[in-house]
C-alpha cells in the first residue's frame, strides 16, 4: 500500500493536518507502518500537485487542515475497487537473499533457513500475544492487519521448510573417494 492512498482514505473521514493524519495512519495499521512526518508532508504536497487534496486555510495554531477533492475521492474509489496484483508488492527480500546465497560459494544456506525460520516463529507467537490483546470492535482494523502478518509469518515457515526439503533433494551426492584398481591375485604355483 502506499502512504498516498492511505492518506486519502483518512482525509474520506474528514479534514485533517498532518500530524492527525499520521496518528490516524499508525493507529489504523496497528503501528506496523510507522511514518516519518515529512513523509506525510512530501505525499500531501503531491496529493496537492496532483489536485487529489486541498489545503485550507491554518487554525490559529498553526496547523494547515487538508481536505480531500472529488478527483481524489474518484482515485480512492478506483484503488479499492482494483485488486492487488502480487507483482505490485514489494520485493521479497528474504527470496532474494536465498536465490543468491545459494550461488554464493562459502555460504551456508541451511543455517540461513534455520536462523529465518527461528525468527519468523517468534514473531508469529509476538503476533498470536498481540491478536490476543486486540478485541472489541473499536480494534477490527487493526485485528485485521495482525491476521494477515500472522498469515503471512505462518506461509514464510512453510515456505522456508519447503525450502529445506528442496535443498536436500537436489543437494549434490558426496562423491566417494576414488577406489584403488584391484590388485590381480598371484597365481600360486602347483608343486607337485
Amino acid at each position: 500500500m502506499s502512504i498516498k492512498y492511505g492518506l486519502l482514505a483518512l482525509l474520506q473521514r474528514g479534514t485533517m493536518y498532518g500530524y492527525q493524519l499520521r496518528t490516524s495512519f499508525e493507529e489504523s495499521t496497528g503501528g506496523t507502518w510507522p511514518l516519518n512526518i515529512g513523509q506525510v508532508y512530501t505525499t500531501l504536497s503531491r496529493l496537492e500537485r496532483d489536485e487529489l487534496v486541498r489545503s485550507l486555510p491554518e487554525h490559529d495554531g498553526g496547523q494547515r487542515p487538508y481536505e480531500i477533492t472529488d478527483a481524489g475521492r474518484a482515485e480512492l474509489a478506483a484503488w479499492f475497487a482494483t485488486p492487488i496484483g502480487r507483482g505490485d508488492r514489494p520485493r521479497d527480500e528474504l527470496a532474494i537473499k536465498l536465490a543468491l546465497a545459494l550461488t554464493t560459494p562459502g555460504v551456508d544456506v541451511p543455517g540461513i533457513i534455520q536462523k529465518q525460520r527461528t525468527a519468523t516463529v517468534r514473531m508469529l507467537q509476538e503476533y498470536t500475544r498481540m491478536k490476543q490483546r486486540a478485541s472489541g470492535p473499536a480494534d477490527l482494523s487493526w485485528r485485521l492487519v495482525l491476521e494477515s502478518m500472522i498469515f503471512q509469518a505462518e506461509a514464510e515457515v512453510r515456505w522456508l521448510d519447503h525450502c529445506e526439503a528442496s535443498l536436500a533433494r537436489h543437494a549434490p551426492l558426496p562423491t566417494p573417494a576414488p577406489q584403488a584398481a584391484p590388485v590381480p591375485e598371484k597365481e600360486t604355483e602347483k608343486t607337485t
